[in-house]
């Protein structure tokens, strides 16, 4: 596909969830790293459209899937508007129903699409409850590198750089106040219960975290509820700050590139943190890094897990909305006191060696 040194363009399509459109992130680093004569464009919803800031030779185009993209008559005017465009390919890193039917468009056009290979057959046999096949499955990221190779586009994840600290605005500053103290971010909820930290163990290790007077703690999520109970510990431990309901996902990705640690479920959060190189401590309960979701670039002994001898069937799903009767304890496995440890250990490490 090489137009002889001229720009390709190539769109990319990741519609949704947040933490699988931010898992693209490192991707688009690499592949613009290698070839610097690709210009892309990022088809996604419209919340999750910040993610893609200050990525080079990027822009993004929202799909609008509630309203002017809605049906199969929705698709082919979404499909007018990128035909405007111009593009040499199509990397489809979501491979559903909605990215089917515009493959098929843009069939009509002879206009090469890649999709990506899920492994539904592996993640099947990792996460069934006899006969597993337990072992590492191929990352995400790397099966998204993989449909841009299917492009003529090989990469190599580890020329990945990560993202630039973004500097904070006068409305983030003034929210968070600097001050000396190093930032520990702490996102506590997840998509599925089954991924979630009991709170009273979160509770457990802010209260230890805020009584050494040592650092802020920042504290990320998103709902009605969640929100409500964020509110609720910030207002109970004095070096605590709630930023849910406070900040868009701009002025978010603004203070999670400024963290020195990132606390988080298996979820969206870890892999927003993880794009911006920092370190990252994950919990995971009924879900496993084998699955291939593991946030890029952080070493796995960074990631705390439930006790496995004690719930061998773990991991149970992919994305953790399975949870079996009698696994709904799994994470309590997981002591606030290896957490704190382990993000002890990332923010002092010459006292922890």
């Amino acid at each position: 596909m090489d137009k002889k040194g001229k720009e390709t363009h190539i769109l990319l399509i990741r519609l949704s969830a947040m933490g699988d459109v931010a898992m693209a992130v490192p991707v688009i680093r690499a592949l613009t790293e290698k070839y610097p004569q690709i210009q892309l464009t990022v088809l996604t919803k419209k919340p999750f459209m910040p993610i893609f800031n200050g990525l080079r030779n990027v822009q993004v185009k929202e799909a609008d899937v509630k309203k002017r993209h809605k049906g199969l008559m929705g698709l082919w005017r979404l499909y007018k508007e990128l035909k405007l465009l111009q593009f040499d390919a199509v990397a489809d890193l979501h491979n559903v129903l909605r990215s089917r039917v515009l493959k098929k468009y843009f069939a009509l056009e002879s206009i090469p699409f890649a999709q990506i290979e899920k492994g539904r057959k592996e993640k099947k046999a990792l996460t069934r409850p006899k006969n597993k096949v337990f072992g590492q499955l191929k990352s995400t990221h790397q099966r998204y590198a993989d449909v841009f190779a299917n492009l003529g586009f090989p990469i190599d994840l580890s020329i990945a750089k990560p993202l630039e600290r973004v500097q904070l605005s006068e409305k983030v500053l003034e929210l968070v106040q600097q001050g000396t103290k190093k930032w520990v971010g702490i996102a506590p909820f997840a998509a599925h219960e089954g991924k979630m930290y009991p709170l009273k163990s979160t509770e457990e290790i802010i209260k230890t975290i805020n009584d050494t007077d040592k650092y802020k703690i920042l504290l990320f999520g998103g709902g009605t509820k969640e929100v409500e109970v964020l509110e609720r510990l910030a207002a109970t431990y004095k070096s605590t700050l709630c930023m849910a309901g406070k900040l868009n996902l701009s002025e978010e990705l603004q203070l999670i590139s400024n963290l020195d640690v990132m606390l988080s479920m298996d979820s969206g959060n870890a892999h927003m943190a993880a794009n911006y190189g920092i370190p990252v401590v994950t919990l995971w309960g009924v879900t496993h890094p084998y699955a291939g979701f593991y946030p890029f670039g952080q070493p796995l002994e960074n990631a705390l897990m439930a006790d496995r001898v004690a719930y061998p069937l773990i991991p149970t799903s992919v994305y953790g909305n399975k949870v079996p009767e009698g696994y709904e304890n799994a994470m309590k496995t997981i002591h606030p006191q290896e957490v704190l440890e382990k993000l002890l250990g990332v923010l002092e490490p010459s006292v922890n060696s």
